[in-house]
């Protein structure tokens, strides 16, 4: 993997920032933000995603509103942490819709998870007949959020600004 932010320049980073802003922008809007023409911006978009830069484009939705009222951080401390039990356990996890996120974690635990369940008692069937009974789970430890102050923000750019040079040409 190249180094981070490698062959970024102003306008690959000012693309970012302003899709990471609106993804919605139509090409012709995108361009004229970043101050190119449309032919150009267009390359260097299908470029970003085809490096991997760009992985894609979602729609963010309020969670409460569909009916997911329980948000759970949820620490899962693995039986055995060998390579095809940690690999066998990570798919059955990535597996669950209910787990929205999911990190190998180092310090106390295996993994940590963000859960989600329409209410409480929806969140303990899942803990109980769901998590537990996956392969090589030891134990599991909930924290459940109390409201949300922030979710789902861009990612910061700013230190590709040092490396972001104009030098190549549009």
């Amino acid at each position: 993997m190249p180094a981070a932010g490698s062959g970024l320049d102003r306008y690959d980073v000012a693309i970012l920032e302003e899709l990471q802003r609106d993804a919605r922008l139509s090409n012709a809007e995108l361009a004229e933000r970043i101050g190119l023409s449309a032919a150009p911006t267009w390359r260097r978009v299908k470029a970003l995603e085809q490096r991997g830069v760009i992985t894609g484009y979602r729609a963010v939705i309020d969670r409460r509103r569909i009916g997911l009222g329980v948000f759970a951080f949820v620490r899962v401390d693995a039986d055995r942490n060998t390579g095809s039990a940690t690999r066998e356990l990570e798919e059955a996890l990535c597996a669950l819709p209910e787990v929205s996120s999911c990190h190998y974690i180092s310090g106390a635990g295996t993994f940590e998870l963000q859960v989600l369940a329409t209410d409480l008692d929806a969140f303990a069937r899942f803990a109980t007949h769901t998590l537990l009974n996956l392969p090589n789970v030891k134990d599991v430890h909930t924290s459940f959020s109390l409201g949300e102050v922030k979710a789902g923000g861009a990612l910061p750019l700013s230190h590709l600004g040092a490396r972001a040079s104009a030098s190549r040409t549009a």
